[in-house]
Parts: C-alpha cells; sequence; structure tokens
C-alpha cells in the first residue's frame, strides 16, 4: 500500500534541509535576512518538488490523482500565504519573505504547474517544449532569488532566466538513468531522432557512439545558456548575484565532469565533490569581498 500523505492526513513536517544540496553553497555566505528568505524559498521548491516524486514507484494513475489533488489544496495554501493566513510550517515564515522582498505570486504557482507537469508529461517532442518546462522548474525559481538579492536592470532578469535554463538542463543530462528508472525522459524526441538514438536505447542503457554525439550536442546547447546567463548579467550588478555565481560555477563544473567522463551518466551519477563546491564558493566570494573594496 503507498504511504503517500494526502493533506488531510498532514502532521506538521520538518522543513526539508538543504545542507547537501547545490543551494547551500550558493547562499551560505549571503547576509543574514537573504540567507533565511533563500531558506524558505528553498524549503517551499524542495516541498513541491517533493509532493510529486513521493511514492516515486507508484505511477498508478490513483495516485497521480491523488499527488494532483494535494498539487491543488497546495496552490490554495500558496494564496493564504499571500494573505497571510496560512498555518503550514513552510509558507507561514514564507509569508514574510514574500510580502518583504515582493515576490510575485505567479511564480509560486508557476512552480507548481511545472512539478505538475511531471505527473502527466513524460516526453517532450521539442527542445522548444522542454524549454518552457525548464522555465517553470527552473528559471522561475531564478527570478524568485533575484528578487530577494536586488537587482537595478531588466537584463538580470534574463541573466536569471537563461542560468535556470543552463541549471535545469545541466541536471537533465546528469539524470538521465534516474529519470528514465521514473518513466520519465526529457532530452527531446526530435534530438534522440537525429542522432538515431532510440527510447528503447535509452531505456536500455545502451551507450555507443550515437549516445556520445547526441550528449555532446546537448552539453553544447546547455554551454551556450551558460554563456547566454553571463553576457546579460551587468558588471556592477555581479556583487548583488554573487550568489548565482556560485550557483552558475557549480553546475559549469558538473558540466564539465560529465564531458570528461565521455557523457557515460549510465555508469554512475555524475557529481562536484564537496571540497571543490567549498572551494567555488569561497573564491566567488572572495572576488565579491574585492569587488567591493574597489567600489567603495
Amino acid at each position: 500500500m503507498s504511504n503517500l500523505i494526502l493533506p488531510e492526513d498532514e502532521q506538521i513536517l520538518t522543513v526539508p534541509q538543504q545542507s547537501t544540496t547545490n543551494f547551500f553553497y550558493s547562499f551560505s555566505f549571503l547576509p543574514r535576512d537573504e540567507r533565511e528568505a533563500m531558506h524558505r524559498v528553498y524549503a517551499f521548491c524542495r516541498y513541491t518538488d517533493d509532493i510529486v516524486d513521493a511514492d516515486p514507484q507508484n505511477n498508478s494513475e490513483d495516485i497521480i490523482h491523488r499527488k494532483r489533488e494535494r498539487l491543488m489544496w497546495w496552490r490554495n495554501e500558496v494564496d493564504k500565504c499571500y494573505s497571510g493566513t496560512s498555518n503550514h510550517p513552510i509558507l507561514l515564515p514564507l509569508s514574510a519573505v514574500v510580502h518583504r522582498f515582493a515576490i510575485p505570486r505567479q511564480y509560486l504557482h508557476m512552480l507548481i504547474d511545472g512539478c505538475e507537469r511531471d505527473l502527466i508529461q513524460s516526453r517532450y517532442e521539442t527542445f522548444e517544449e522542454l524549454k518552457e518546462y525548464c522555465y517553470s522548474v527552473a528559471s522561475v525559481v531564478g527570478l524568485m532569488c533575484i528578487e530577494i538579492f536586488g537587482y537595478k536592470y531588466d537584463e538580470t532578469r534574463e541573466y536569471a532566466v537563461n542560468l535556470g535554463y543552463a541549471l535545469q538542463m545541466t541536471n537533465i543530462l546528469r539524470d538521465i538513468r534516474q529519470d528514465k528508472e521514473r518513466g520519465r525522459i526529457y532530452l527531446p524526441q526530435e534530438d534522440l531522432r537525429r542522432f538515431d538514438y532510440s527510447q528503447e536505447d535509452l531505456e536500455n542503457e545502451v551507450y555507443n557512439d550515437n549516445f556520445i554525439e547526441l550528449m555532446s550536442f546537448e552539453t553544447r546547447r546547455v554551454r551556450e545558456y551558460f554563456h547566454k546567463a553571463r553576457a546579460a548579467l551587468r558588471p556592477d550588478e555581479r556583487i548583488t548575484m554573487f550568489a548565482a555565481e556560485i550557483m552558475d560555477a557549480i553546475y559549469y563544473r558538473l558540466l564539465e565532469k560529465i564531458e570528461l567522463q565521455e557523457y557515460n551518466v549510465y555508469r554512475r551519477k555524475i557529481s562536484v565533490s564537496t571540497p571543490h563546491k567549498v572551494l567555488i564558493a569561497l573564491r566567488l566570494w572572495m572576488k565579491t569581498r574585492f569587488l567591493m573594496r574597489r567600489t567603495a
């Protein structure tokens, strides 16, 4: 029997922890109020994702229906969060954050919609279709973050959107094996056909020249979005965006490691080591401190 918790059954729960995530390394050096705000946004994002990914081995119609009901309940709780009437242990502290930093309600709803898409869609025909998904589950998180960090230019919104694409697509390349075990293939079907690599090949974890060429193509595409993001960030905005730049650097290194492993994401889950993440975060924090002294 499924152990999926329904809204009406839910007890007071522990706020999701982020101590081992890439998010942790990116906002550990933020000022205290911004750091606490990011913890609360992260908890919301993680909890939303957990609703969808609970009981991953059970994809029955009944479970999917119950998860969608729970997401509908969660949307209503978000509305209560903005009216200050939610008592949920994640949304109660988030209420102060969304009002203080003027985070639009539609961002939270869009994230819920994006996560729900995983319940109703497991294949993407084109890259443009996949981009829509990436926007709703990643770029919109970036847009929430820059409201907390503070920004001056419209181009910074473009920076957040493109970095969201880059980060999510890097995750997709890393997690091909884990996702297919949940019945999901995010790589566009048009790309599979282009490189003569079938869904059956992916499901059977066929590692061949066609797969390498496919992954090389996808990696070049992801790198383009990293470059688009960096090009949109004005130099005088980098001080406030240093936490996002840490995320950029960690995920760019992850993309490089996927390349260095010759794209064999089937063999094991590729990751950036904890010491390396710490070094990246420290380097960018020190660089930001230097820029702050120069502009003081």
